[in-house]
């Protein structure tokens, strides 16, 4: 063999070897939560972009944000029983008058009664949601409860009576935002009728979920303008390319 291929044989081996491990150190860093990876998966100039909100953002410009391709918004509504957002009434109002597509969502406490939960979020929310995004229940751990996981039938129990309580009232069925772990754990066959809203911010959605999905939530560290005073950073989400916005609108 001339010296030349054998060269340009080894040459091409390392290169290989090279790329597979540094893909693989990627991979292993993304999926233990030390860099951030979506945003090399996600081509936000061609795909419909939303953020989610809550007071943490402060002072928020909705037309600024609406100049910047944000095609929707979630803004936070209410947490457990007896919260309600600081700014959700400003920004439920200000949304709409600057025709940014809207919906409000609610944290759900695995500490008190679904249907209590409802009462406050349909309370804080009204009753017209015509024209605006489904309203939407986010499922996630909050202080020690991923080291201290509730019990499924009492998540299960609770989940659905806010869940009916909210579609008594609104006529339709929730969105449910939550993240693979939980799904599998809690409502996986329990509530595969409700639209999903996942959330994955450290890697693709589809290296840890593999089922049907509305909007993804792949960033927690954008940055935007028309936002003051709080939080630097905002939510970034995506829809499935082979979703149509119009499925997630209240008629």
């Amino acid at each position: 063999m001339r010296k030349g291929i054998k060269r340009l044989i080894i040459t091409i081996i390392v290169l290989v070897l090279v790329v597979t491990i540094a893909f693989s150190s990627v991979f292993v860093l993304a999926k233990t939560k030390k860099i951030f990876i979506n945003k090399w998966f996600v081509n936000e100039k061609n795909s419909t972009i939303g953020v989610d909100v809550s007071s943490y953002q402060a002072d928020i410009d909705m037309n600024k944000l609406k100049e910047q391709n944000i095609a929707f918004i979630y803004i936070k509504a209410t947490e457990g029983s007896n919260t309600q957002d600081d700014r959700f009434a400003e920004n439920w109002k200000n949304a709409e008058k600057a025709g940014l597509l809207s919906g409000a969502y609610h944290f759900f406490s695995y500490d008190s009664d679904g249907k209590t939960q409802a009462e406050n979020f349909i309370k804080t929310v009204g009753t017209n949601l015509k024209g605006r995004l489904l309203p939407a229940v986010d499922v996630e751990y909050y202080d020690d409860k991923e080291k201290n996981p509730p019990e499924k039938e009492a998540v299960i129990r609770e989940l659905k009576s806010y869940l009916d309580t909210i579609e008594a009232a609104y006529g339709v069925k929730p969105l449910l935002y939550t993240r693979a772990d939980i799904e599998k754990k809690y409502l996986q066959g329990e509530f595969d009728e409700y639209k999903r809203w996942m959330s994955s911010l450290y890697s693709p959605l589809g290296w840890n979920y593999k089922g049907d999905w509305y909007l993804w939530q792949y960033y927690n560290r954008g940055k935007l303008e028309g936002y003051t005073g709080g939080e630097p950073y905002i939510d970034m989400n995506v829809l499935n390319k082979n979703k149509s916005l119009d499925d997630l609108i209240v008629k």
